[in-house]
């Protein structure tokens, strides 16, 4: 009685990952054959033309940053968020990893976290997920982190942080 309906069932199944297979494999494809690859000496600087994704993550980014962070960004190369739970400054600077220093009382860098998101992403699209992750679940995010020291003291100042 229900053999023909699941035979039916199961064949329209079939062709339906077939032909979203065939769709991955064709964006793949595509997606390996763009010029706009990122290239590994691209940095932060005024007037240098990124690629298409670097460009796109920033895009990206500047739409979620206030326009106190936006500010920021432009003069410093970085942005501060605080975090949700514990009401803490951090400072995400531009980058993919080691870029978040928690900042004391005085806004001095205090201890560095590191965590990034699973994949590869280009820098805008790793600082929002950052930002993101500190402003809504920041124990959840620093419970995956990896905890460094960061340099204090006068002869470090200058540093810019």
């Amino acid at each position: 009685m229900f053999r023909q309906p699941l035979r039916n069932a199961k064949e329209r199944l079939r062709l339906f990952l077939s032909e979203r297979g065939r769709r991955a494999r064709a964006l793949r494809d595509r997606l390996r054959r763009q010029p706009d690859r990122i290239d590994p000496s691209s940095r932060l600087v005024l007037g240098f033309r990124y690629g298409g994704r670097e460009a796109r993550g920033l895009e990206l980014l500047r739409e979620w940053l206030s326009s106190e962070q936006s500010a920021q960004y432009d003069a410093k190369s970085y942005f501060e968020v605080t975090g949700c739970h514990s009401g803490k400054r951090y400072r995400i600077s531009h980058g993919n990893s080691m870029n978040i220093h928690e900042l004391d009382g005085a806004g001095h860098p205090c201890v560095g976290w590191c965590f990034v998101p699973k994949g590869y992403l280009v820098a805008g699209d790793v600082m929002l997920a950052q930002k993101i992750a500190l402003e809504t679940d920041e124990r959840g995010a620093l419970t995956v982190a990896n905890k460094f020291s960061v340099p204090t003291g006068r002869r470090n100042m200058h540093l810019h942080y």
